[in-house]
């Protein structure tokens, strides 16, 4: 009988890199400390392009070539901007909106030239793109995440981004296993 490798899960984010990172990470570590963790804080700071998928780690390099292909392309074809529209504060969720119209078309095209022969589902494209700052934390809480972000956070700062592919381990540890400067 021949052994096949276990499958693992990979994703798809653009992540901010510079001071806003900065801001966000102080942010994470803060909130945490002060009102306990909540589910944004099993995540690094993100933007999420795909949902989770589950593929054999032979099939990394199908994944890799798509996203360089559709990275290359888009970068001489497309606006790779990040815009912040807005930090958000409802009941349930804290984040920023954000608008990238190019890099969703990326995504499309790199969701168009994977071709991974072991992959069972189709990859999940998201189109509300936005970064968590905090969500399923105690409403006790909530105003004062709120006053502790518009404390921590300045839209106006400097910010890159980078696309990048990770892999996410059970244990909710990751592996970014390639990133591209936008």
């Amino acid at each position: 009988m021949k052994h096949r490798e276990p499958e693992c899960q990979y994703i798809v984010y653009v992540c901010p890199v510079g001071e806003l990172n900065r801001q966000l990470e102080l942010y994470f570590a803060q909130s945490r400390e002060l009102f306990g963790a909540n589910k944004a804080h099993r995540y690094m700071p993100h933007c999420t392009l795909t949902g989770f998928f589950c593929d054999l780690p032979s099939s990394i390099g199908f994944y890799l070539d798509a996203l360089e292909r559709a990275y290359q392309e888009a970068k001489s074809s497309l606006s790779l901007d990040v815009t912040i529209k807005r930090l958000v504060f409802s009941k349930t969720w804290h984040g920023l909106e954000l608008q990238a119209d190019g890099i969703k078309q990326a995504i499309a095209n790199f969701a168009g030239y994977e071709r991974s022969p072991t992959r069972q589902e189709s990859l999940r494209l998201k189109d509300w793109l936005h970064l968590s700052l905090a969500y399923g934390f105690d409403d006790r809480y909530g105003s004062k995440l709120q006053q502790l972000a518009q404390k921590t956070i300045d839209l106006q700062s400097n910010v890159g981004w980078e696309l990048r592919f990770y892999q996410k381990y059970p244990d909710w540890t990751w592996n970014c296993l390639k990133s591209w400067s936008l």
